[in-house]
């Protein structure tokens, strides 16, 4: 209450008052006079209350208030010009509000905003042709009721939206669609659905040519390679001169076909999500045997060391885990020096299970760091000439551990050597 109605009020106590004792000292009676006086203006004042109430009732905006005097009057204007700035405002807000629902229901892509506990709450038009979402039976229902797909709730659940999802439409199996989550407001998700078909399709149709021209090369390459060994068997009887020519050929065959084995793992990795021979593999046996295979590529020229734990087991395929392993294990015995040390540890924590294999070699710039898994990616193609690499080790080490639901961690620093991790969810862990 501001100043002027406090003095209003002041004025009209002292009227109530005056005119009582006025009342009084006609009719002799004082007490009684004031009691007339003090329920009259009760009677005013609660009959301006109803006619408040009354008004304030009635669901018309744009109503004019109760017409009234003095204190009421003021109470009556500074409610109604409260009423007017609030509906302006929501005027105001309720234009914004269509016009984004406007542009988001023109948008190709799915937008969904979910609750905190992944209830629909809103989606616009692409929502329902994409993923048949329907108005208004499907609003407050849980996503994961309505994408019932195992890989989307695992995604969902885990709350590790760093990465999009692929998975294809439940109203249209021909359609791929890329979800990607993103955290707003009080822990409320933003989701966005995007048809990626025609991206499936390509990327499709690239490990189809890559995968069948792969296959057709090996047969008459695995001939070529023969011939070249048998005529280098045969060396002493030729001109001396071919005697490079013939050993460069046999040296580059050899490459190809570790290239083409690459290539056909690849594409035998990309054509499954999981692998079928899902099985527990004790870390420690198989990384002993890596550990041999790698001292014989070394030739001793390295200290390889071994630090595993005896009861650690993960749940895969021990082939590709073998491959996973061996990748990073024969990058680092290529890429040290002589004399140069390379450690090999597994072990397991409350986060899951670790396989780590550091060296001390020329190490990696920060730069390269992010696309070190990608195919054919070279730091320096000279270095990686040299040693014969086919440029798709780390790509097979990437696919294999997707497969098993982990992740690489690269550390590098040039000049101080690489530590390369691969880190297993606790769930592919088995507990003796």
């Amino acid at each position: 209450m501001n100043q002027n109605w406090r003095g209003a009020l002041t004025r009209h106590l002292l009227l109530l008052l005056a005119g009582s004792l006025l009342l009084g000292l006609l009719s002799g009676h004082y007490a009684w006079a004031l009691v007339l006086g003090l329920s009259l203006y009760l009677g005013w004042a609660l009959r301006q209350l109803l006619r408040l109430q009354h008004w304030l009732q009635r669901a018309q905006a744009d109503a004019e208030p109760p017409t009234s005097h003095g204190l009421w009057g003021e109470v009556f204007d500074s409610l109604y010009r409260l009423q007017r700035r609030d509906l302006r405002q929501r005027t105001r807000l309720q234009a914004v509000i269509d016009r984004v629902q406007e542009s988001t229901a023109a948008l190709k892509d799915a937008v969904i905003m979910l609750d905190r506990d992944g209830n629909l709450e809103w989606w616009n038009r692409a929502a329902g042709q994409l993923l048949g979402l329907q108005t208004p039976q499907d609003s407050g229902q849980p996503v994961t009721n309505l994408v019932r797909h195992p890989r989307f709730k695992d995604y969902f659940e885990r709350a590790n939206y760093h990465e999009p999802l692929e998975l294809p439409s439940p109203v249209n199996e021909r359609l791929h669609l890329q979800f990607q989550i993103t955290r707003y407001g009080d822990h409320d998700h933003l989701m966005l659905v995007r048809d990626v078909t025609r991206v499936h399709q390509l990327e499709q149709m690239r490990k189809d040519f890559v995968a069948n021209v792969s296959h057709e090369l090996r047969t008459p390459l695995t001939v070529i390679c023969g011939y070249l060994e048998t005529l280098q068997d045969h060396s002493e009887d030729f001109n001396p001169r071919w005697q490079r020519a013939l050993q460069q050929m046999q040296q580059q065959g050899g490459r190809m076909q570790n290239l083409l084995n690459d290539l056909l793992l690849l594409a035998k990795l990309e054509a499954t999500e999981h692998p079928s021979d899902y099985q527990p593999v004790a870390i420690e046996r198989l990384l002993q045997s890596i550990q041999s295979d790698a001292q014989a590529l070394s030739g001793e020229h390295h200290r390889i060391s071994l630090q595993a734990d005896a009861q650690l087991m993960l749940k895969g395929s021990e082939a590709e885990l073998r491959s996973a392993f061996s990748n990073l294990v024969f990058n680092a015995v290529k890429y040290s020096p002589d004399a140069g040390e390379i450690q090999l540890r597994g072990w397991a924590d409350e986060n899951g299970a670790h396989v780590s294999v550091q060296d001390q070699g020329l190490g990696i710039e920060a730069k390269h760091l992010p696309r070190l898994t990608e195919r054919f990616y070279r730091v320096d193609s000279s270095r990686a000439s040299n040693t014969g690499g086919t440029g798709l080790g780390l790509a097979i080490v990437k696919h294999v551990l997707l497969r098993h639901r982990a992740r690489l961690d690269i550390r590098s620093d040039p000049g101080e050597g690489s530590t390369f991790t691969c880190h297993f969810p606790s769930s592919q862990v088995v507990r003796r």
